[in-house]
């Protein structure tokens, strides 16, 4: 059946071996092959090229011949030779076509042998030739036909098959015409395809087998050929089952539809496929297919469906068609029948595998249609048992495949919703069948039950992608919020039933159900395997994402909780089960947040449990922390890495270590159980001090145990509780451990003001440094060429202040009632009657004091300097450490010998901190260590006091804290810094030129100065070497007043490493920004330790004194020389009295002296005011000088009148007896002025009128206080107050209180009162009956105490008559009794700058307070000061940092730091004005009295001839006649006009200067200085030649203009 051996090619070869039963195997991965297009015309058939060129070439020979010789041919066609009859054929077909010819049966009959098998190619083909033209002819009868069809059907060469075909084609008119052979034609087609498929099978054989060799393009042209047959052989079917199918009888179609389905189980070749299916959907399209055929042709149809992918739309057309049409209902039961039908014994057969795929492609595809297309529902019952069915018969993967692609199609419908078949119905089956094939699949979670599949390389596996789609799928329908009804228990079964495929987000679904519905508790019958799962699966898969097992984790927690609600017998034991189930292999554990979630559960568990379980909890634990230390599975520690603001809140503390985890849940059950259970305490304690002790564990575990540690106190009975407050404000930013510090040195470094060199002030050699933090040996070179931008930028901290973090979670508030840092003997045992107290446990502080002695010794700068930062604050809590008074006394002595060996530690070089900043921790922890001085020998408490001398000098920035620590050794170990004194106050004169410490050295001079006990054994130089340091301060302070403000980059600038001691940054500096405090407080020193000196000894230094305070003042008139003025003027009135002012006599009356006369003078820079009796004699002298009054009873001892004396008149004295002189005031004035030269205006008196302005001009001075006034609030908080009304209700205190009140001051009444009360009523009572005062000869303050008050709340609710006290004080103590941290807004006012908090060393109830009062008190308390400054206000207190107090030494020390602070206030206050003391108040009251009654010459010479050597600018106008009579006087003058017209110098000029100069050469000409006494004032008379200079002494005329001046103002030399 081969085309002629001269037909080409006109298609690639597209055969291929094998049969169709080996299609669903290999088909699906076959390439499309080409063939020709079937036609349903016979012109579609081509006819062979040589027969076409013969036929045209007949023609042309013969087109113009006539019938005729058609005759003739007919005759050679029946009688001619082969050759003949071979031309007659094609001349008669061609004459038949042209003429119509008849009969053309005779024609048919002559020429129908000519087809035979046995002629020759040509015959045959001129034979089918003719007979196809005759076949056309229109005339031909149904016999005629039959007769046609007959011949043609009959067996004919294979060669010539496509020449039979076009004519039966033709016979037929493409299967319209069947008339005479209907219903034989349709079997002959079924006998044909046969045929024609084994010709192009075995065509396809012979090429396979012939590829290679040189026949296959034989082989190929060969398969072409049959190709073309069998395509062309499939069009003609087509168009007669088309056109005529009305003519197939059942049984013929039914052979026709099995030769159809037998090629398509043969063949292989997608070509014969798709005409099979094509012949099939004609059959269904035009007609119908037998019953008995459509479950095979639907089993065919659903394998090619499934199979082929080439075809699938052609075979989904077909079954479409068969879908829509009557049979639909029945297809869909034959593919369900499919399914429901098998056996496992059936699944065996490799057909029914591909039945049973082909059948649920269908159905999934069908599932995806619309009825209301015309597609046939699928039962939703039936379905489910089908997929069951096949589910269990099976054991393809394939077939796994597939029945998971119609479960997914079941919940998806396209639009994003459920299908509706599945709406409302039961999923178990459906879930059930996709778990088995899960299961199937070797997904098996009894196999991997703490493991995740896709650990496993099977994530491309199609089967569980199609799991992982379903349970995707079904996660979003679990998830999402409908009305609907959703079988959420049956989808949850099904994801546990799958969990190794399950993603986290699902598993989080599933844990999110357990939570909701309380699968886990115990009221849920399989609550224990819920939660084993929930353990194993889900949390012991370390596979799964954190957030996974965290909340499998919370489930469990939740699981617990219940169980530890109900506490059953029968549960009670699965607590135990549980923590030991989640802790197991928890060393191996990497995750951090999931270890943070054990620990957190841990954490629960321990504090109700049994001690056995927490034991096993400890131990797990510890293991973490053990094998941490071995191996390190995360990226070392870099807590803190980045800077303050960047940490990511979302992820906490991303690079913490494990030990770090578990260390913080020791934190955590430590303050879980401090207060309930002690055994449990004390275990977790020595596991936090194991912790912190090794040097092997990470540093942030070490850090996060020592958070605690250094967190822990002790009240006065000893019993433990935990703080918030760690009093770490000003050592934090020292070591740049705060944002604010850490941006000040950035912003530094960025300036270029970090300095390069490490070398400090007064520090030793490289070799005798201590242990260095540096990562190896950095030359100096490198280090001065290094840029330390870069290098500090570098440097990563792991630790920080504020830390709110800390403490996880809330700190109890409660003190523990079963730890104790001590125990007395008999305590701590089980009261034997009722157990009414519980046992308590001592926790082991020495080890703990012993660790941070280990760490100071050496260890890594973080661990270093946060014990140096944390160390003070609780060593400030005594009861803390009592049971380590050895180890206070070991640290006492490290820090002692490593300060004074300069062998501390250093900080890294790339910290950008220096040696300084590590001593000024140092000192401070010294000065805590100071507090403990009752248990050191006399030689250790000399060796602190040593210790903080040797740090004066010793490193810049370390004086300020050093003489901070002197201060309270003068109150706590005078006796050790009396032995210290000289060399102290040496080493201050030797940094008197460093910056910041001018108060701090002023105000420790003027607190020394009141102790008596320490300076009893000073010395002549000693004195001097104190008033020269207040000398040096003074010339500073004036420079600076009179130097042009300086630019910022030419102050000194603090070292990177912190804020210089006592400068806060929130805080500008004192000295700097303040220069006349410092004035002050230097004229202040000065007095005092003028009062200080013996009374024989004072006259000797008043003229040193004179000549350095009348050498320097700035000239101006005001502030510089009424400062000396008075204090000249104070020192005039003590140089050689000790007593008090004195008033006027009462009883000095008219009533009994007669008539009394009043005068008042002003003479100098007083007023004299002389009261005579004019009958008596006697005479009151009242002299009011700025620094006080004076009133002397006066009279002349007048001998009695001769007997010969005649002219008296009779006098009365004070005795009534008859007097015999009469004397006038003016009498006595003129006596005492006598020995003054009158000529000199100066010195002359002048006279005050007797009349109101002078009196009220009086009364306005005597109304200045004669000493500095000053306020100070005293405020009581009880215990737990925190309320400003709930404070200031207080009407008592403790009993330490009230002890401190009585030595703060005196008790004095306030009624009548006639001294400054400070807005105190002194008429009603009104704010008390009584108050507290103290007063010396140069201040008095007065006490505001809160206490002492009326309290009246009902009709004062708001106490606004204590506050108006209190709130307008600059300075206020608060006694706080509260146990609470104090804050600076309890009391809002706007003039409060500066808080003096006391807080007891160990807190302690009001009552315990009162009960430890009555007991007899061992150890004298100790109190925590310290002076909390408004923001904005400068600290300049030695307590700006706490220091620790005695009771004893407690109300001098405040006193004095409330005395400074409130005279800072003051000036603070007046800033850029100037503030006013009371001296000078009065000063300028005479002063006025001067300008108004003086005359103007003598007004002139006073300010020629003042007191003061410097001038006003414009002395050089004033009166000549002064200046020709005092030309000493005129030349100095001069000298000082030139001196003031030089520029003033800048501040760094002043402290050249007083470089050049040692304080020690101040006073060395003292007794040459002395020698030279003017006697101006005194009872010897003096030539006018001395007084002026003229006469013979060249001494007088030699003595330079400063001598001069203080001749003129030296009182000493007048007696």
């Amino acid at each position: 059946m081969s085309p002629p051996g001269g037909d080409e090619p006109s298609s690639p070869d597209t055969s291929r071996s094998g049969a169709l039963a080996n299609v669903f195997r290999g088909l699906t991965s076959s390439k499309s092959n080409r063939s020709l297009p079937l036609s349903s015309s016979s012109s579609s058939i081509a006819l062979p090229v040589a027969d076409t060129a013969h036929a045209i070439s007949t023609n042309n020979m013969n087109s113009s011949r006539g019938p005729n010789h058609a005759m003739d041919s007919f005759e050679l066609l029946k009688n001619g030779a082969p050759n003949e009859r071979i031309a007659a054929a094609h001349t008669l077909k061609y004459a038949i076509s042209e003429y119509p010819l008849h009969p053309v049966l005779d024609i048919w009959y002559a020429a129908k042998d000519l087809i035979e098998p046995t002629k020759p190619p040509a015959a045959r083909i001129a034979g089918w030739g003719l007979l196809t033209e005759c076949v056309k002819h229109g005339s031909s009868t149904d016999l005629e036909r039959k007769e046609y069809f007959q011949t043609l059907a009959a067996p004919a060469s294979s060669e010539d098959f496509h020449l039979q075909l076009a004519a039966l084609v033709d016979l037929t008119q493409s299967g319209r015409v069947l008339d005479g052979f209907d219903y034989d034609l349709l079997p002959l087609l079924t006998r044909w395809l046969s045929e024609a498929y084994e010709a192009v099978r075995n065509a396809r054989r012979d090429a396979s087998t012939a590829r290679g060799s040189r026949s296959s393009t034989r082989s190929r042209t060969a398969v072409l050929g049959e190709e073309k047959n069998f395509a062309q052989l499939f069009a003609f079917i087509m168009d007669v089952i088309k056109f005529s199918f009305k003519n197939a009888d059942e049984v013929s179609l039914a052979r026709m539809i099995d030769g159809l389905l037998d090629i398509c189980m043969s063949t292989s070749v997608e070509d014969d496929l798709r005409a099979c299916i094509s012949v099939l959907d004609a059959i269904v399209t035009f007609g119908s297919i037998p019953n008995d055929k459509l479950k095979g042709c639907v089993q065919v149809l659903s394998s090619i469906y499934c199979l082929v992918t080439a075809l699938q739309k052609d075979a989904w057309r077909t079954l479409s068609n068969l879908f829509k049409s009557h049979n639909g209902q029945a297809t869909v039961r034959i593919l369900l029948d499919v399914l429901r039908g098998l056996t496992p014994e059936s699944s065996k057969d490799r057909d029914m595998t591909r039945e049973i795929r082909g059948a649920l492609a269908v159905l999934r595809n069908l599932l995806s249609k619309s009825s209301e297309k015309g597609y046939p529902a699928v039962p939703y019952a039936l379905l489910a048992d089908g997929l069951s069915a096949a589910v269990e018969a099976t054991n393809s993967s394939k077939v796994y495949l597939a029945l998971l692609q119609v479960v997914n199609s079941l919940f998806e419908d396209g639009a994003g919703g459920l299908h509706h078949l599945v709406v409302d119905e039961d999923w178990s089956s459906v879930l059930a069948v996709a778990t088995q094939c899960a299961h199937k699949t070797n997904v098996d979670p009894e196999k991997t039950r703490n493991r995740s599949y896709f650990s496993e390389d099977r994530s491309e596996d199609p089967v569980v992608l199609e799991l992982v789609q379903l349970v995707t799928r079904l996660e979003e329908v679990i998830t999402q919020k409908t009305k609907d009804y959703l079988p959420r228990q049956t989808i949850i079964r099904f994801f546990v039933s799958v969990h190794p495929l399950l993603p986290d987000s699902t598993a989080c679904a599933v844990l999110d159900y357990f939570q909701e519905f309380r699968c886990c508790s115990p009221a849920d019958l399989e609550w224990e395997d819920n939660l084993d799962l929930v353990l194993v699966v889900f949390f012991g898969n370390r596979e799964r994402s954190s957030e996974t097992r965290l909340k499998a984790l919370r489930t469990i927690m939740d699981a617990y909780e219940i169980l530890d609600l109900i506490a059953e017998d029968a549960e009670r034991d699965s607590v135990p089960k549980l923590a030991k189930s989640v802790l197991k292999e928890v060393t191996e554990e990497s995750d951090v947040l999931v270890l943070e979630a054990v620990i957190s559960l841990m954490v629960s568990i321990v504090s109700p449990c049994e001690e056995d379980l927490f034991d096993h909890v400890l131990g797990a634990l510890r293991g973490v922390v053990d094998n941490d230390r071995l191996q390190s599975p995360i990226a070392p520690p870099v807590l803190g890495g980045v800077a303050f603001g960047e940490r990511d809140k979302s992820h906490p503390l991303p690079g913490q270590s494990p030990s770090n985890v578990v260390t913080k849940g020791y934190v955590q059950m430590f303050v879980a159980v401090m207060n309930s259970d002690g055994v449990k305490s004390q275990k977790l304690y020595n596991a936090l001090l194991q912790i912190a002790r090794s040097p092997q564990s990470e540093q942030d575990a070490r850090l996060t145990a020592m958070k605690l540690l250094f967190r822990i106190r002790a009240d006065w009975a000893n019993k433990i509780y935990l703080t918030k407050e760690l009093e770490t404000n000003f050592l934090a930013p020292i070591l740049c451990r705060t944002e604010a510090s850490l941006a000040k040195k950035q912003a530094n470094e960025a300036a270029g003001t970090l300095r390069t060199s490490r070398s400090d002030h007064g520090g030793l050699t490289r070799s005798s440094r201590g242990i260095s933090f540096s990562q190896g040996q950095v030359s100096d070179k490198a280090k001065q060429g290094s840029n330390s931008k870069s290098t500090a930028s570098s440097y990563r901290q792991l630790w920080a202040l504020p830390d709110p973090d800390a403490i996880p979670g809330d700190i109890p508030k409660l003190i523990s009632q079963f730890l104790v840092s001590h125990q007395d003997s008999g305590e701590g045992e089980e009261e034997s009657d009722g157990d009414q107290n519980p046992s308590t446990y001592v926790l082991d502080m020495p080890a703990w004091l012993e660790c941070v002695l280990a760490m100071l010794r050496g260890s890594d700068w973080e661990i270093y300097s946060f014990v140096l930062v944390h160390l003070p604050s609780q060593l400030s809590n005594h009861a803390v450490f009592k049971d380590a008074l050895k180890q206070v006394q070991d640290l006492r002595k490290h820090i002692c010998e490593q300060v004074r060996s300069n062998s501390f530690n250093e900080p890294p070089n790339t910290s950008g901190l220096r040696r300084a900043d590590v001593a000024i921790c140092l000192f401070h922890s010294l000065t805590m260590i100071l507090s403990y001085h009752d248990n050191f020998k006399k030689s250790e408490e000399d060796d602190i006091v040593k210790t903080f001398v040797h740090g004066i000098s010793a490193w810049e920035r370390t004086a300020p804290c050093c003489i901070h620590g002197l201060t309270i050794c003068c109150h706590e170990l005078p006796l050790s810094v009396s032995k210290s004194l000289g060399q102290m106050l040496n080493q201050m004169a030797a940094i008197i030129t460093q910056p910041h410490v001018s108060i701090h050295i002023l105000e420790f001079l003027a607190c020394l100065s009141k102790l008596h006990d320490v300076y009893v054994n000073f010395r002549e130089d000693e004195y001097r070497t104190v008033f020269g340091i207040c000398f040096r301060y003074l010339e500073s302070a004036r420079d600076k007043r009179r130097a042009p403000k300086a630019p910022a980059s030419s102050e000194p600038t603090t070292p990177a490493g912190g804020s210089g001691p006592g400068v806060d940054l929130a805080h500008p500096n004192a000295a700097d920004d303040l220069p006349q405090y410092v004035y002050a407080l230097g004229y202040h020193v000065i007095l005092f330790w003028f009062l200080a000196l013996k009374l024989p000894d004072r006259a000797t230094h008043v003229g040193a004194i004179a000549r350095k305070l009348f050498n320097d003042v700035d000239g101006s008139g005001t502030m510089g020389e009424e400062q000396a003025l008075i204090a000249i003027d104070f020192m005039q009135r003590v140089t050689y009295a000790d007593i008090n002012e004195s008033g006027e006599d009462p009883k000095f009356t008219s009533q009994r002296m007669g008539e009394l006369v009043t005068k008042r003078w002003l003479v100098g820079n007083s007023i004299v005011a002389i009261k005579q009796s004019t009958r008596t004699g006697w005479a009151e002298v009242t002299k009011r000088q700025p620094s006080g009054t004076s009133t002397y009873m006066v009279r002349e001892a007048l001998r009695p009148a001769p007997l010969h004396q005649t002219g008296n008149q009779p006098e009365f004295g004070r005795d009534g007896q008859v007097p015999t002189n009469v004397v006038l005031p003016s009498h006595l004035m003129i006596q005492l002025m006598s020995s003054i030269p009158q000529s000199c205006d100066v010195a002359r008196p002048i006279i005050l009128p007797d009349d109101e302005a002078t009196d009220r001009m009086l009364r306005v001075m005597d109304r200045n206080p004669t000493v500095d006034g000053h306020k100070v609030g005293v405020i009581y908080i009880g215990e737990g107050q925190t309320d400003e009304v709930e404070i200031l209700s207080n009407v008592s205190g403790s009993s330490d209180y009230h002890e401190f009140l009585n030595q703060l001051g005196t008790l004095v009444k306030l009624k009548g009162a006639t001294f400054n009360t400070q807005g105190l009523d002194r008429e009603m009572d009104m704010d008390g009956e009584y108050a507290y005062a103290w007063r010396d000869r140069l201040t008095e303050i007065v006490f505001h105490v809160t206490t002492q008050m009326p309290t009246n709340l009902q009709n004062d609710p708001q106490l606004s008559m204590k506050k108006r006290h209190i709130g307008n004080d600059f300075v206020n103590i608060i006694y706080n009794d509260s146990g609470l941290p104090f804050k600076f807004d309890t009391f809002p006012s706007q003039f409060n700058y500066v808080n003096i908090v006391i807080t007891p060393a160990s807190r302690a109830s009001f009552i315990a307070a009162r009960e430890a009062r009555r007991a007899e008190r061992k150890e004298q308390p100790f109190y925590r000061v310290q002076v909390m400054s408004k923001p904005g206000f400068p600290e300049i207190s030695p307590a700006s940092e706490v220091k620790m107090v005695s009771l004893k030494a407690l109300p001098e020390f405040i006193r004095l730091v409330a005395l400074n602070a409130s005279v800072f206030s003051l000036v603070w206050q007046a800033r850029g004005g100037e503030y006013v003391s009371s001296w000078r108040a009065r000063l300028r009251e005479i002063k006025r009295l001067r300008e108004k009654y003086a005359p103007k010459a003598a007004m002139h010479s006073h300010s020629a001839h003042h007191l003061s050597p410097s001038p006003p600018p414009n002395a050089s106008g004033g009166g000549s006649g002064a200046a020709q009579q005092y030309p000493q006087l005129q030349a100095q003058q001069a000298q000082q006009v030139a001196d003031n017209s030089r520029p003033s110098s800048s501040v760094r000029d002043s402290f050249t200067s007083l470089r050049r100069t040692s304080v020690a050469t101040f006073f060395t000409s003292t007794s040459e200085q002395t020698s030279h006494r003017s006697s101006m004032l005194s009872g010897s008379a003096t030539s006018a030649d001395t007084e002026v200079g003229n006469g013979p002494s060249g001494a007088a005329q030699q003595q330079s203009g400063s001598d001069l001046n203080a001749d003129a103002v030296d009182f000493s030399k007048w007696t």
